[in-house]
């Protein structure tokens, strides 16, 4: 049965508040396909687009949706210029802002944890976000699955929201009464429940949930979304109020899931240091932390962490074959070959090297390629559900790409080329984890998989990328080539499992 969702128009009304000072109108691009269907694409975490009920909305000849049209009227002919910058703002997309809003805050919480006096590091707290350090450390995995859990989660809402939308076919306020100005290009896609107060619902939460010290900018931008849907003529207080409660709905299916999906646990070090201390027994030479004091290892436990497209068994059935043996051959001639780059790094290495560096105070590498994604989202000039499923894509694949390089570097603890030889200097930060397999590469591998599938235009200059981010590492002197090469043959079999689900979800008909 139907859970069936809870409509206030009060409350929105509130956050809808208006100031004073009119000014000339600017229009902007609508899609020019509404995908009508996309109520019927697969569900990834729901059930069904009708999973939780949206009650029918009054007649647009109603008293009631009369007055909510007077009442925006009025508001429009108050609009400020900071309401119409808003509008411009948000009228680029609510899933691309929200992709660089999910960025920016990636970017601000990607610092690890300095050392107390004593040599030991203190680990950020869910429990305590305001504590040194802050909640969260938004390491590569930890982003990978943030960008993942927003994305699908405003994908699946989207899914929802079209269902409702094309069940009711309520118009937009501009198309109802001529009355009411169109600020941005409004198209025929239904108003009720607004695409815009879906996302704010359901995005509002979850980056709450994961960036705990941000509330108060996560709220701020969850009204402005809100603000710039109802002032451009897009959507009336109910359909906004309506949009909320869908999205609000939805939520506690993500979180129930969040919570069970391995993360809380993918910091122990047990396991890690049974394999550390089996190694050392047998006489091989386990990666261990080269910074000083040591530092706790990153995440050993994320192989574990559920997937998206892929099961326990395929993350194990997929991961590569170990890496060369520290005293093989193949092994001496690797670290030869990264000991000798970094010694002649020419300016365009080094600043291929920097450029895909993505350590503190960055995006990480899973943020990188959703940048790399943004313009071409934005040149599509698609819905926004379709917009949603290309980062939900993207995102989902980047996610089941830190898993399966997790679980593969802490199943080989392979030593950095810096550990073996100390006159291997980096160009570049040396990660805290082990070596084999590159997560850049895989993660590039992954996405520049997904990416083309999308864009297919632009297979070269993803592949471009994909190649280098992969031999950026060898110029930093972090990877071994055979990491890279590896890494993105594995990401690339990871890749595919996202794209076989994106042929057959229904959204290609």
């Amino acid at each position: 049965m139907n859970k069936p969702v809870a409509v206030s128009c009060g409350a929105i009304a509130l956050a809808l508040t208006l100031s004073l000072s009119p000014s000339a109108p600017r229009v902007f691009a609508a899609s020019a396909n509404n995908d009508a269907n996309a109520g019927t694409w697969q569900m990834i975490v729901l059930t069904s687009p009708a999973q939780f009920s949206v009650p029918a909305p009054l007649a647009t000849t109603s008293i009631a949706y009369q007055a909510e049209l007077a009442d925006l009227k009025t508001a429009q002919a108050q609009i400020t210029d900071a309401q119409r910058a808003n509008i411009d703002y948000w009228s680029k997309g609510g899933v691309v802002r929200w992709n660089e809003i999910l960025i920016e805050m990636v970017s601000r919480s990607d610092l690890p944890p300095a050392p107390l006096p004593n040599g030991t590091y203190p680990a950020p707290d869910a429990n305590n976000p305001f504590a040194d350090p802050n909640f969260p450390f938004a390491n590569p995995p930890y982003a990978a699955r943030a960008y993942s859990y927003v994305s699908v989660a405003q994908y699946d809402a989207l899914k929802a929201a079209w269902y409702y939308k094309y069940l009711y076919k309520r118009p937009s306020p501009a198309k109802v009464d001529p009355g009411v100005k169109a600020l941005v290009t409004i198209n025929d896609l239904p108003a009720y429940p607004s695409e815009d107060a879906v996302m704010s619902g359901i995005t509002v939460e979850l980056l709450k949930l994961l960036f705990p010290t941000s509330i108060d900018e996560i709220n701020a931008k969850a009204s402005q979304q809100l603000q710039a849907a109802y002032l451009s003529g897009k959507a009336s207080a109910s359909d906004i109020a309506a949009g909320v409660a869908l999205g609000q709905a939805i939520y506690p299916v993500f979180l129930a899931r969040a919570k069970a999906d391995g993360m809380g646990t993918a910091g122990s070090t047990t396991a890690f240091q049974a394999l550390s201390d089996a190694m050392v027994a047998r006489g091989d030479t386990p990666w261990h932390s080269m910074e000083v004091p040591p530092r706790p290892p990153m995440l050993p436990v994320f192989g574990k962490v559920k997937a998206w497209m892929m099961t326990p068994d395929d993350i194990l059935r997929e991961r590569p074959g170990p890496p060369p043996a520290v005293s093989s051959t193949q092994m001496a001639r690797d670290l030869a070959e990264v000991n000798d780059i970094v010694n002649h790094l020419s300016r365009d290495q080094r600043a291929i090297a920097i450029k895909w560096a993505d350590g503190a105070s960055s995006p990480t590498p899973p943020g990188h390629w959703n940048f790399i994604a943004e313009p071409y989202v934005t040149a599509a000039n698609w819905s926004e559900v379709r917009a949603a499923r290309a980062f939900a894509l993207l995102d989902m694949s980047l996610h089941d790409a830190a898993v399966g390089c997790w679980d593969a570097k802490y199943a080989y603890l392979s030593p950095r080329a810096a550990q073996l030889n100390s006159d291997v200097k980096t160009a570049i930060g040396l990660p805290n984890f082990p070596s084999y397999t590159s997560g850049h590469s895989t993660f590039s591998g992954a996405a520049a998989e997904v990416l083309t599938y999308l864009f297919p235009g632009g297979q070269a200059d993803f592949e471009k990328n994909r190649d280098e981010a992969a031999i950026s590492r060898l110029y930093g002197g972090i990877h071994y080539r055979t990491d890279n090469e590896v890494g993105v043959t594995h990401g690339k079999t990871i890749g595919d499992y996202t794209v076989r689900f994106a042929l057959r979800d229904g959204a290609d008909r």
